[in-house]
């Protein structure tokens, strides 16, 4: 027989050997064929997604984002449901190094610390590996291993414009306590963690672990960094009493923060030395001009150190919104003045203004809370007022020596209040400008959101306490910014569903974790069908629509990422 013959006959012998297999057995065997191929691919999955998170995790070893805590406490309201009682605000410097070490930016609030984490004070010092704030924006920052963690797959799901895998996590019996235990997202492209939502356990005795939704964004290509924590503790449902109830948002920001001059600022210019300046500018400032000059000089050094501090955003969109508002006013009101006037905007949560030079200042929250275009020319207007009554004289920060302090201090050495005698001839300033101006027929509005900061000051002091500025409450919680226009304003009703007398928190400005930019957020309109969809000045979930940046740049990444696996 010809060995192609031989071949031919084994074949045949073989084939028809498997033919001969009992169908169960065949059905048994593709079933377990079946069953293996995904859980070798989700074990892929996993094994990249953990070997991503270590290379974030050593990525932001070096950085040193600013990091923002604001907490309300609850109780239940029957007309308006869960309702803030009390709140607490936190800010400060994370260094994500070996010893996740924070730096604060304001006075510890003690009596949060005591009272509501019951001396488990580790969560906002930051000090202690894996336990404090490393554990919320990490899932397990030192032992997230399949040695300590179990994965299981749970499906795919979108998250804005990413396609996510989806693993519920927990912990080996005995691995220890403070283990992250809840649920993790996947992007399928390099295979990043984008999102954590759960808890950590075992709680130790006479301390508070609490749940979190832990959200990524990515804002280099390759890494998806942490932007958002929402944390949520109490149930009011079935009448339940927990004695812990809140709501909190933490958001962080500065990863890329610049410090001092980059070396591609230092380029040579060419200067043609036969070119004069005739134009008028070019002459010897008048007293006037150059008494405005030295006043801008004070205020541009005082907005280049609270950018470079990570405290104000860059120049950008939403600055132009603002400045529209503002030329409304001088336009409408005929109004000349030596120079230009700027906005920007402070990146911090609490409700304040101010000015510098000729640079108004507003904070992002006060931005975010706002309901329409004339509450914002309120807030703008009174700062106008000032700039154009001459209220302006912080000159002392012309000075660049008076620029050097650590970014810690900046509130310890900046500060722009003005005399109760220059606050009530602004706040008439700023009526007039008002009156004469596009937004004189819809002051209601601003009028409401005066009622409504009155109606929750009390219980909202660390969200309406300025910390550069002026706010809009006086020690004792009463409203003493444009009570004018506050007293002329219809009554609040909160089951009038269309007065909306102010916004959620972070409801229109967001922000760029890495560069700080700011922009405003594009969303879709919702109709409100009970007063509790109002919530004014509260602190809701964060479900930002999550997109890539480009590609990676991990050369690992990289190459998986040319041999990805497969979608089914």
């Amino acid at each position: 027989m010809r060995i192609w013959q031989w071949v031919i006959a084994v074949f045949l012998l073989l084939t028809l050997s498997a033919n001969a297999q009992p169908s169960a057995n065949r059905a048994a065997s593709a079933s377990t064929a079946s069953a293996s191929a995904p859980s070798t691919m989700m074990d892929q999955v996993v094994d990249r997604a953990l070997e991503r998170e270590h290379a974030l995790i050593e990525m932001l070893k070096t950085r040193t984002p600013l990091v923002e805590t604001y907490l309300q406490n609850l109780k239940f309201d029957p007309q308006v449901g869960p309702t803030p009682v009390q709140d607490h605000y936190f800010l400060g410097r994370m260094d994500l190094g070996e010893s996740m070490d924070r730096r604060d930016y304001l006075s510890k609030d003690t009596s949060f610390e005591s009272h509501l984490l019951g001396g488990f004070t580790k969560l906002f010092k930051f000090k202690y590996k894996p336990m404090g704030f490393s554990w919320m924006i990490y899932a397990d920052r030192d032992d997230f291993n399949r040695h300590i963690y179990d994965f299981k797959y749970v499906h795919r799901e979108f998250l804005g414009d990413v396609r996510c895998i989806v693993f519920d996590v927990s912990a080996k019996k005995g691995t220890g306590k403070g283990r992250f235990r809840g649920r993790i997202w996947v992007e399928d492209q390099d295979y990043n963690i984008v999102r954590l939502n759960g808890t950590y356990e075992p709680r130790p005795r006479n301390a508070y672990f609490f749940h979190m939704d832990s959200w990524r964004l990515n804002l280099i290509p390759g890494y998806w960094v942490p932007a958002y924590i929402y944390s949520e503790e109490g149930d009011f449902s079935n009448g339940s009493k927990d004695k812990m109830t809140f709501k909190a948002q933490t958001r962080l920001w500065g990863y890329d923060l610049q410090k001092g001059a980059q070396n591609s600022e230092l380029t040579q210019m060419m200067v043609d030395s036969t070119v004069k300046d005739e134009s008028a500018a070019a002459q010897d400032a008048s007293p006037l001009q150059a008494q405005w000059q030295w006043q801008q000089q004070a205020g541009d050094n005082v907005i280049e150190r609270l950018q470079n501090a990570g405290l104000l955003a860059p120049e950008g969109e939403v600055d132009k919104v603002l400045e529209t508002v503002v030329n409304n006013l001088l336009t409408t009101n005929n109004i000349e003045l030596p120079g230009p006037v700027r906005t920007r905007v402070m990146l911090t949560l609490p409700l304040e203004t101010f000015s510098a030079g000729n640079t108004i200042v507003v904070s992002r929250g006060l931005v975010d809370v706002l309901p329409d275009e004339a509450s914002l020319a309120m807030v703008l207007s009174r700062e106008l007022a000032h700039i154009i009554l001459g209220h302006n004289l912080g000159s002392k920060y012309a000075f660049y020596d008076r620029m050097l302090f650590s970014d810690e201090s900046a509130y310890q050495n900046l500060g722009f209040r003005h005399t109760p005698e220059e606050e009530t001839t602004a706040d008439k300033k700023a009526l007039e400008l008002l009156k004469n101006s596009p937004y004189a027929e819809k002051l209601n509005t601003p009028g409401l959101f005066l009622r409504e900061v009155a109606a929750r000051g009390p219980a909202l002091s660390a969200l309406l306490t300025p910390h550069l500025g002026t706010g809009f409450i006086d020690r004792k919680g009463a409203v003493d910014r444009m009570m004018v226009l506050m007293n002329s304003a219809p009554a609040l009703d909160p089951d009038k569903l269309d007065q909306i007398a102010a916004l959620p928190l972070g409801g229109r400005v967001k922000l760029n974790a890495w560069d700080d930019h700011a922009e405003l957020i594009k969303t879709t309109p919702l109709a409100i069908t009970s007063a509790r969809d109002k919530m004014p000045l509260e602190v809701t979930p964060f479900f930002p629509r999550l997109t890539r940046s480009g590609a990676v740049v991990n050369p690992t990444a990289t190459a998986r990422a040319t041999n990805p696996i497969p979608s089914n």
